[in-house]
């Protein structure tokens, strides 16, 4: 398999870049160094780059020899805010890791571009490589796109597709047609009423018990507003009131929830009756009640055939035995979400747990401790180079 055999002998400039990356994280928007590797990298394969105007991107097109459609593929860029505990020998130090696995996707898609560069005569149309800052704080795909991304090679890409690295049996990939992740909500509600003495509650309006009983009333809300078959997840994750003295009832009590929806009716459904529950349980109380919803991230929707020739391609490519399917979706959230809204694509992930490390113990993605095998780089390098290739060859 030429493909295959060709990322095989890129492996050790790839592991070298990720590992560079890996031992060097940048957080949020802000990538300078990161960028700049991407750029080295990328440097000698003549490529057309724009870089971001208010985010550190790169975007790159491999421009094919015959005209054609447009085919978008991507990686994010961005570390998490927490201390490695790997004992690699290349592991960050701080406060700032690849926990998620992001320098891995960088790695991949320059190993792919290098297997597209390569092949430019095949190639009936172009590539679009979106090499994304602020995965993790939910706004460097909108912030690409709203730079005009999906218009750089001159047509709106026909597909695109991204791959993200999740422990698990190593070289497997998975994905699913529909909802593959959740899209996430952020819920904050003040509840504000008139505090006073603890002795005499019947001369305050106690935001507290209101707030009480919203944490219950979320729980139902979610339980028996939506349908089973299209599941919400509502978790309350900080409540506060009050200060330090212990006999004073205070004027305000809030708490924060976190959302995650797989349908765009569903996110709609919490934007618009969840604020007035929250109104009404505190309006019961004498309070009132201010909710701010936020939306972070939509649902990652796969298109179904984009998802079939995905399949179709890494079976050809890998065995069918490598490749799986995801059976139910995943709660988590994913800014590739508003590429796929409006772009029909795949998100796919591929499991890359370390052959010594034992699957049942394996630390997940946002741990200090998890651990991916960069060997698998050139399987994504060739997966997503394929993806493109099989879309664009004459």
């Amino acid at each position: 398999m030429p493909l295959l055999d060709d990322a095989r002998t890129l492996l050790p400039e790839l592991v070298e870049l990720r590992r560079s990356i890996h031992a060097d994280p940048e957080l949020g928007l802000d990538l300078p160094r990161t960028q700049q590797r991407v750029l080295d990298a990328l440097a000698p394969l003549d490529l057309e780059t724009t870089l971001g105007a208010t985010l550190s991107s790169v975007v790159a097109v491999v421009r094919g020899a015959h005209p054609g459609p447009t085919v978008l593929l991507r990686a994010d860029m961005d570390a998490l805010p927490l201390a490695e505990a790997t004992g690699l020998d290349y592991a960050a130090t701080g406060e700032r890791m690849h926990a998620c696995g992001h320098d891995m996707h960088v790695a991949g898609l320059v190993g792919a571009a290098h297997l597209l560069a390569a092949r430019r005569e095949e190639l009936h149309g172009d590539v679009l490589l979106m090499f994304q800052p602020g995965e993790e704080v939910g706004d460097g795909a909108k912030r690409m796109l709203d730079e005009g991304l999906l218009d750089v090679t001159g047509s709106r890409p026909v597909a695109g597709y991204g791959i993200h690295v999740v422990p698990g049996d190593y070289g497997v990939f998975s994905t699913r047609p529909g909802p593959l992740m959740a899209g996430a909500i952020e819920v904050e509600i003040t509840i504000t009423g008139s505090g006073g003495h603890a002795s005499a509650p019947h001369l305050t309006r106690d935001p507290v018990p209101a707030a009480a009983e919203l944490v219950t009333a979320l729980q139902t809300f979610v339980t028996r507003r939506f349908d089973v078959l299209d599941p919400v997840v509502l978790s309350v994750t900080q409540l506060h009131a009050g200060g330090a003295a212990r006999n004073i009832i205070s004027d305000t009590a809030a708490l924060v929830a976190s959302v995650r929806v797989l349908s765009h009716e569903s996110s709609a459904r919490v934007r618009q009756e969840l604020p007035a529950l929250a109104a009404a349980i505190a309006a019961a109380h004498g309070c009132t009640a201010e909710t701010l919803v936020t939306v972070l991230c939509a649902p990652t929707v796969n298109d179904a055939s984009a998802v079939e020739h995905a399949r179709t391609t890494l079976r050809e490519l890998f065995g069918e035995e490598r490749v799986w399917e995801t059976v139910n979706p995943v709660m988590g959230s994913e800014d590739f979400s508003f590429v796929l809204e409006q772009v029909p694509g795949a998100f796919l992930f591929l499991r890359a747990t370390p052959a010594d490390v034992d699957l049942d113990t394996a630390a997940p993605n946002h741990s200090p401790y998890v651990l991916f095998d960069d060997a698998v780089l050139a399987d994504q390098a060739a997966a997503l180079a394929s993806l493109a290739l099989d879309r664009l060859t004459g």
